[in-house]
């Protein structure tokens, strides 16, 4: 339980952070470090966002209470779809073909963590 408190410690921290940086700054003056720190950003909330569903979904459906070192792997794993997706989109490429694509990905990076993990 306490890396839970940490994760979604870290992911209320960097989503205050997120706003701030949206309200104040603006795509043009922030370069590519701050460009870079936006998609981290997003990167850490999405973490959070996806382990705390990964949990529900794990008691709702497996039983369990207690969260195993994998399902942070799994939550990892889901939480970079959506940076893939905004880059798809920062291409002009998002349609059926790349979104099949992201899923086939995610998909298959579950699967190796299932297996190697």
């Amino acid at each position: 339980m306490k890396h839970n408190r940490i994760i979604y410690t870290i992911s209320i921290v960097g989503l205050a952070a997120l706003i701030l940086m949206l309200n104040v700054t603006s795509p043009t003056e922030i370069g590519p470090f701050g460009v870079l720190l936006f998609f981290t950003t997003i990167y850490i909330v999405t973490f959070g966002i996806m382990t705390l569903l990964w949990q529900a979904f794990s008691r709702m459906a497996f039983k369990k209470s207690a969260t195993r070192p994998k399902d942070y792997l799994y939550s990892a794993v889901l939480a970079f779809g959506p940076i893939m997706l905004m880059m798809a989109r920062s291409f002009g490429a998002i349609n059926l073909w790349t979104i099949s694509l992201i899923v086939f990905f995610i998909i298959l990076a579950e699967f190796l963590v299932m297996k190697r993990a």
